[in-house]
């Protein structure tokens, strides 16, 4: 059985995806996967167990072998397909879209002004941006809200290229997004941090 997970709430469709597979699983990169190795993917059997579980990334943006999905629907196995864009408009979404079991997963919609609201705070009073960020932590994506500070202060920048303080908010902004991609901190407290040293800039 083959079921594709998609969206942009990559870890609730994480989340599904355990609970479909299971946390041992076979992990595959579908941008590298050769139209060759799709019958002994979706039809091979493991020496160890009759039904393999396997989790295949981005398997519909490989065009060589995204076309060629229809023919292993019958798979034995247990398949999720991560897709991290799903294009609702290509002939093989609308192949499949009524044979197989597809789960999207949305995070809401980012509230732009509270956002721009917090970052103005931040530039004058960082403990009343905290106060003001514990309000929308909740329902907002840390990544998403990284995307959107540094959106506004590269408009900063644009306004005042040659400002010193605009130059180090978008250095401070980049070394915050590193952090939340390498570290393994909870990126809100990354973020909270850089709001918290903003108005010392």
């Amino acid at each position: 059985m083959i079921k594709i997970f998609t969206g942009t709430d990559r870890v609730r469709a994480k989340q599904e995806i355990v609970k479909y597979l299971g946390t041992d699983y076979e992990l595959l990169d579908g941008t590298d996967i050769d139209p060759r190795d799709l019958p002994s993917i979706f039809m091979g059997a493991s020496l160890l167990a009759s039904e393999r579980r396997i989790l295949i990334r981005d398997f519909l943006a490989n065009k060589a072998i995204e076309g060629e999905l229809e023919k292993y629907l019958t798979t034995p196995h247990l398949v999720a397909l991560f897709e991290t864009k799903l294009d609702k408009r290509s002939a093989t979404y609308k192949a499949i879209k009524t044979k197989l079991e597809i789960k999207e997963y949305m995070l809401p919609e980012p509230d732009f002004r509270q956002v721009f609201d917090i970052y103005r705070t931040a530039k004058r009073d960082g403990r009343r941006a905290i106060k003001m960020l514990g309000a929308v932590k909740s329902h907002e994506d840390p990544i998403q809200f990284t995307g959107l500070l540094a959106s506004q202060a590269f408009k900063d920048y644009v306004a005042h290229p040659t400002g010193r303080v605009e130059k180090r908010i978008l250095k401070e902004l980049s070394h915050a997004d590193i952090q939340m991609k390498t570290t393994g901190l909870d990126p809100w407290v990354i973020i909270e941090s850089f709001l918290l040293r903003l108005s010392t800039f």
